[in-house]
């Protein structure tokens, strides 16, 4: 184990806050890297697979603390208003207030609900990420997107809300099953693909440490990918205009995590998917040049994600569950396009012979 913690910032001038990256950062370490926070009351939110592998490290990091522990049930179909009700009821019942302050300690569910009881409990709290699967710390707890899930669409209801702190141990992905830590190495290969050219050839050439999640393999990917999202959060807070581009297959995936239901597909893995759609998109729009979706797929297969549509997914259900996309605009779906590996733009203008290819492609009708 390394005692070295590495550090990066997402600059959001007064709103700026630390993302700490390490091995084995909670326990006692905790306590220096979570911040100031404005009362002794804390409430951990977490869920029954996380809490029994690392609530107790966490509680002995926040000792000198009056802690209380909501948990959630497990899952990506319990991130709604039902879960989000409960929650509520938990901090009135243990009558929490507007200085307390919020620790999500889980995956991506647990850190977006937590984010959002964070921003709208007695109209903003102080909340602080601890991610324990691979794509939530290097993804959903970094940006301050929060939110719950709505039946006709992903993340649906939400706010933009950023946390105090983001404390990522990479020791708690030694115990993360093969499938959720592969669902997390599809957003690393998103960050090569839309902004860093050097990092996807990286990726590619040390597939095989990735894989094998050696320590300094990992601090990297995790510290890069932070990083870009963060230059890019930095840049485009509330999704104007660049954040968009963090969406690239994610058009095509939210709309597979829909029609599967939610939960069926890990969302790292309908975006593998999504990925090489939008890729195959890309270059029948001849942005992308030929052989770069399948450089995409490749590198993607060879972390262990799924690049094809299994199952029964009918074209006319995808492009009506895509119309629900949050960058659709004026009844126009807006993808992320590639014009190159570490490239892309937001486009809604165009051809729509190229979207039905891309589908029918994929589709089963």
């Amino acid at each position: 184990m390394s005692n070295a913690v590495q550090t990066i910032s997402v600059d959001l001038g007064d709103r700026s806050y630390p993302i700490h990256i390490g091995d084995g950062l909670l326990g006692q370490r905790l306590r220096q890297l979570v911040g100031e926070f404005r009362s002794k009351q804390v409430a951990i939110f977490t869920n029954p697979t996380v809490s029994s592998l690392y609530l107790e490290s966490t509680l002995a990091g926040l000792s000198d603390f009056n802690v209380d522990v909501f948990t959630m049930p497990d899952g990506e179909a319990h991130k709604n208003l039902d879960t989000y009700n409960d929650a509520m009821d938990f901090l009135m019942d243990h009558r929490h207030n507007r200085t307390t302050c919020l620790v999500a300690l889980g995956g991506g569910v647990v850190g977006d609900l937590t984010g959002f009881v964070a921003a709208t409990f007695q109209r903003g709290v102080d909340f602080v990420q601890i991610p324990t699967t691979l794509l939530a710390q290097v993804d959903s707890s970094v940006g301050g997107k929060t939110a719950v899930n709505h039946a006709s669409g992903k993340n649906m209801i939400g706010a933009f809300y950023q946390p105090q702190s983001v404390v990522i141990d990479i020791s708690v992905l030694r115990t993360l099953p093969d499938r959720e830590y592969a669902a997390g190495l599809a957003e690393i290969v998103k960050y090569g693909v839309i902004y860093d050219a050097e990092f996807f050839a990286w990726l590619e050439a040390n597939s095989e440490a990735i894989s094998a999640r050696e320590t300094q393999a990992l601090i990297h990917v995790i510290r890069r990918s932070c990083e870009i999202k963060a230059e890019v959060v930095a840049q485009d807070e509330r999704e104007a205009g660049l954040r968009a581009i963090l969406n690239f297959g994610h058009t095509f995936g939210h709309a597979i995590e829909n029609l599967s239901g939610y939960g069926t597909w890990l969302h790292g893995e309908a975006v593998s998917v999504g990925m090489v759609m939008a890729a195959q998109f890309s270059e029948r729009l001849n942005r992308l040049p030929q052989g770069g979706a399948s450089r995409i797929a490749e590198l993607l297969e060879c972390m262990d994600l799924p690049v094809t549509l299994t199952g029964d997914v009918e074209r006319q259900a995808m492009l009506t569950a895509m119309g629900m996309d949050k960058k659709t605009v004026d009844g126009r779906v807006r993808f992320v396009v590639a014009n190159a590996i570490g490239q892309v733009d937001l486009v809604a203008d165009y051809s729509q012979a190229a979207l039905d290819e891309t589908l029918a492609a994929f589709c089963s009708r």
